[in-house]
This record gives structure tokens, sequence and C-alpha cells, in this order.
């Protein structure tokens, strides 16, 4: 069985062994590419991360073509490849395929990538494609340049379109319609995000559209999902989380006390600001609370190019950490390899995901497998993550005073805070289990192509 993928990033497999920079934000496909093209041969990390997970696995019987987007072509290779770059895999049966795409400008569409996906669909010859998330135009490329929805499967990561309806997260009108310096510059105001995410969500709608099998996860992906399209078949099957974290657990004793942690806060759907505003009330009972955000930082500020970059999202959230005088009470981390957020997950009391959208967060997933308490806003798919109250706090999307209790709580019950973590945990074993989600994968792959 020939299997394309089509990927939103260079897998770090690959990228390691040609020794270029990667992002591990989608770390997780490495078990599956290494499951896949080495079997026994191969695992994805040491050991005692392989036995976690679950590594030991047969010949797949899957010649794998691997499709990945640059945002520019490595100059060793620019001199030999016009538009496309193959590269073969030694050791592995795999093949990759990179391709320059404009990442950081996701809502322009450039019909040039269905001639390139043609070509490498021509090269490779699969018997179907395997398209991961909807979020970029490659995806809505590929599935009119491969042109068999028959044989063609979108896996569902979050939803833009979902995206776009939620985005302002309560933010106040003059927030919404400001426009700093660097906004206008980059012609990147919030408005005009969301009319990003309008415009990417357009594109997904007639990709989903046009495919006759979807993966998904949740009750909230297969509800928007069929209602654009009722004909394709919804495959349910979890994903297997990057393997780092299938080893260690979260202890009490050991954590920061009355730490608060968050996986990214850099744009409004993800809520910072909710958290900002329930600190004071949580201030008052614990004054030695504290806020961690990993991830990119928007509100740096300590010089006049730091000034200058501020976005209108990063303004308002100075703002309130000024209002607030919160200070000395928040902590904005950068961007954080695997291991460093483990690190962060188990020295954090909590971990809280106040997105006013999610579909299945990793870092929910993440934080379930260590066994890390978790408060989340109860949107989207997250309800399929984590029970209320037997495996962590939900709380209504946005209620700034649900949010704090269901802090205090947390560190307040501590014997139910203890059992909700423990559940949390067993249930994110089974539900990320590598071998159980691999099996999974290989039975859709040979229902559609049988």
């Amino acid at each position: 069985m020939r299997v394309l993928w089509l990927c939103n990033i260079m897998l770090p497999a690959i990228a390691e062994v040609l020794g270029l920079p990667y992002s591990n934000r989608e770390g997780w496909l490495t078990g599956i590419y290494e499951r896949i093209c080495q079997g026994n041969t191969r695992a994805a990390g040491k050991g005692e991360d392989r036995e976690a997970v679950g590594m030991e696995t047969q010949d797949s019987g899957i010649e794998l073509g691997i499709c990945f987007p640059l945002e520019k072509m490595p100059e060793e290779v620019s001199g030999s490849f016009k538009e496309t770059w193959k590269l073969e895999l030694k050791g592995s049966r795999a093949v990759g395929y990179g391709f320059e795409e404009r990442l950081s400008a996701p809502e322009i569409y450039d019909s040039r990538m269905e001639e390139l996906f043609q070509e490498i669909l021509e090269d490779f010859g699969p018997d179907m494609v395997h398209i991961f998330g909807t979020e970029f135009p490659h995806t809505l490329a590929m599935v009119r340049a491969f042109g068999r929805p028959e044989r063609t499967l979108v896996g569902i990561q979050g939803l833009c379109f979902a995206c776009a309806d939620a985005y302002m997260a309560d933010l106040p009108e003059q927030v919404i319609r400001r426009k700093t310096f660097r906004d206008w510059i980059k012609k990147d105001s919030i408005m005009q995000q969301q009319e990003k995410f309008r415009i990417r969500g357009e594109r997904e709608k007639e990709a989903l559209g046009k495919v006759l099998h979807i993966t998904g996860r949740t009750e909230f992906d297969r509800r928007e999902t069929e209602k654009i399209n009722g004909e394709a078949e919804y495959h349910f099957m979890n994903e297997t989380m990057r393997p780092v974290f299938y080893k260690g657990k979260w202890k009490a004793e050991k954590c920061v006390p009355h730490s608060i942690f968050l996986s990214q806060g850099d744009y409004p759907l993800k809520g910072f600001h909710y958290v900002l505003r329930a600190l004071p009330e949580i201030l008052e009972r614990y004054p030695d609370a504290g806020v961690y955000v990993a991830g990119n930082s928007v509100i740096d500020h300590d010089s006049i190019k730091d000034k200058i970059k501020l976005s209108s999202y990063g303004k308002y959230l100075l703002d309130l950490i000024k209002e607030y005088g919160l200070e000395a009470h928040v902590h904005v981390l950068g961007k954080m390899a695997a291991g460093d957020m483990k690190k962060q997950f188990l020295k954090s009391s909590v971990f809280v995901c106040p997105s006013v959208l999610e579909n299945s967060p990793n870092a929910l997933g993440e934080a379930m497998l260590l066994g890390v308490p978790a408060v989340a806003a109860a949107v989207g798919g997250i309800p399929s993550m984590l029970e209320d109250g037997k495996e962590g706090l939900l709380y209504e999307a946005g209620n700034v005073r649900k949010l704090a209790d269901c802090i205090l709580r947390t560190w307040e019950e501590k014997e139910e805070t203890a059992r909700r973590a423990e559940a949390a945990r067993c249930r994110a074993f089974q539900v990320h289990d590598g071998d159980r989600n691999y099996e999974r994968l290989l039975a859709i792959y040979k229902e559609i192509v049988q």
C-alpha cells in the first residue's frame, strides 16, 4: 500500500536526518512515521519512552511518501530543484517531498501548489492520500490535485471556520478596533486576524466538501464536519502524544505551590486575558500565586523595539497586568521543547486551558498523561476529553468568576484533586495508547484502499 502524507510541518524525524532546524509542534507524528517505516528496527526515543508508548510493531506493508511545507528551500538544494525537493530517506521505506509555501500567510492561496502536487502524485503514485489538518492552503490544493475523494483522508486538528466565529473572545470593542503601529505595518489587527480565519475557513469547508473520508476524535469535530459534508465517512481515531509525556508523574509535594500553567497565550482565542482577569480574586486568597505561559510572548515592552512590535492584544494584556498590579505574578516562558514543557507541567500546581474554542488540545492530553490537575473551558471538543468533576474541572468559557473558583477548588480540595488527576491519567493512557491508535490507523487505511 502506497500512502502519501501531507503534513503541516517537516517531521522532526526527517529534520534530524537532514540536520535541519525543526518544530516539535507535531512531534507525535514521528512515532507513527517510525512504526510504519522502520517497524522493529527503530524507535521513537529512549528505551523507557519506547516502552511507555508501546513501540513494538510488525511490518506495516506501507510505502510512505511525506509532503511537507517550507517557507524557503534549503540553499543546498535550491539549485537542483526548482519548485519541489525530493529526498530519499535511507534506512526506511519512505520518500520525502518538500515544497515551498507561505506558512506565515495561510490566508493566501497559491494555485501553483496544485501543479506541484500533481508532479508529486505522478512521481509517487499513491493508493491514497492522508492529509493532516485543514488549517493551511495546501490541504485544498492537494484535494484538488489528487481528485479522488474516495481515496482521500483528511484528519481534523482545528477548524478555522469555527475559530473565526469565536475569535473575539469577549474583548472590549476599543481593543478589537484598535490598531497599533505593528498592526498597521503587518496588516494584522485583531479584526484582520479574524478575517484571515474566515478566509481559511471557507477553503477548509471546500476541502472537506470534496473528500469522502474524515478522521476526528471528538463529538465537536464530528458534528461540525457532518454539517459540511454529510456524505463523508467519519472515522473515529485518537492521537498518540509525544513520547516524552508517557513517562513521569505529577506529585503535589514537588510542584511550585499555587503556580498556574498555560501552554499558549499569544492571541485572543487562547484566552490568556481571562486568566489575568481571574487572578486578582485568586491573589486575595493566595498572594503567592503566579501564572506561567509557554509560547510566543506578545507582552515584551522593555525596549523601544519591543514597544514597536506590540499588537493590540499584547497591549490589552499589558493594560490588564498594570490595572491589577500583576507584574510580579505573570511569567512568559517563550517557546519550549517537549522536555522543557514536561518539566514545567510537573512543577505546576494546575494546568489551565482557558480557550474560547478548542477541538482536542494536545497540551490538555499531555497534562492528563502526566497526572497534572486540569481546569478547562467547556468548549468544542474538550468535554469529550475531560469529564467534569471526575477527571478535572470544567467551567463556562469566559466566566472569569467560575474560572477562579475552579482554580481555587483545585488547590483546596486536595484529596478530590488527586483523585481527579489520577482518573484523568488513567483515561489518557487508554485514549493515547500508541499501539491501539496505530492499529486503528492501519485499519482505516485498509478500509479506504480496499
